[in-house]
């Protein structure tokens, strides 16, 4: 996963030089930056005091307490060698906790194994693991989508839900919070199993229970393994039942990821629109 760099600086010394030291600590007094993933939220006593979400963001977390003054500032005429000083003052003490959440365009949402890793190997040049078995992917992946343009939309893989991922059942806070970030969302469904369209209720559900208006956000439903048998007759079921668009494609043999990139592009475009159209800076990559 490759992130750009916001910062967050504690302006340092934490306790203010002692002046009879001066020479000795004035080199030491330098600010101290520390870089972080775009996306990071700044937490004290469980409130939000700053969220990263631009390239270059950068927020002061503490400052260095005032300098004493040394001996060399009572150097005067009638005392050439004085050995007085005052102590500088202590600097501020905070204790702040860091939380990531994931910054991309598009969110893969999905049930474990319903190929959202295996997509976002086929459409970018991210490797998230890809296996057999449920929760393979335990953290989320970003993986871009370049266009001939040079446009690039960052795409997040999430970690597979579960029903109940709204009560924090199968780590579901984790991987929820990352769906906060997402401007829209690629539902990711597996045509091969019974009745399809109860998956995206059921994800929508998990959303809606999580935060009020995460499932109304610009989407598309993305019908996975069509290259099954099975998953061809189950196809113009789930159109029938649902009123999104539907984009049937198979992340395996790539089968219709044209159409993908397409809608895709359409998603992006009409997300910085509407930014632009706000006065707001789309994020880019």
């Amino acid at each position: 996963m490759i992130f750009n760099n916001s910062e967050i600086s504690w302006k340092g010394p934490t306790e203010g030089s002692s002046a009879a030291d001066f020479e000795l600590q004035y080199n030491a007094c330098i600010s101290l930056h520390f870089k972080v993933p775009v996306g990071t939220l700044v937490k004290e006593d469980g409130k939000v005091v700053a969220d990263l979400t631009q390239h270059g963001e950068e927020y002061v977390a503490a400052y260095g307490g005032a300098g004493g003054k040394g001996n060399r500032f009572f150097l005067s005429n009638e005392n050439r060698a004085p050995t007085l000083f005052t102590p500088g003052e202590p600097g501020q003490e905070r204790v702040l906790h860091l939380e990531l959440k994931t910054t991309a365009h598009a969110g893969l949402v999905g049930f474990p194994n319903a190929g959202k890793s295996s997509l976002l190997r086929a459409i970018s040049r991210a490797k998230p693991a890809v296996a057999a078995y449920p929760f393979t992917t335990l953290n989320p992946h970003v993986g871009i989508v370049h266009y001939q343009d040079y446009e690039q939309v960052a795409v997040a893989d999430i970690p597979g839900l579960i029903k109940g991922a709204h009560q924090n059942r199968g780590l579901g806070m984790a991987f929820l919070r990352h769906i906060e970030r997402c401007r829209f969302l690629l539902y990711v469904v597996d045509l091969s199993v019974s009745q399809p369209w109860i998956q995206l209720q059921d994800l929508k559900y998990e959303l809606e229970q999580y935060q009020k208006g995460l499932s109304e956000r610009p989407c598309v439903v993305i019908g996975n393994k069509i290259d099954l048998a099975q998953s061809r007759i189950n196809l113009p079921l789930l159109k029938e039942q649902i009123d999104d668009r539907v984009i049937a494609l198979s992340a395996l043999t790539g089968d219709n990821l044209e159409e993908l990139f397409l809608h895709l592009r359409e998603l992006y475009d009409t997300y910085v629109k509407t930014e632009q159209s706000r006065g707001q800076s789309p994020v880019k990559w």
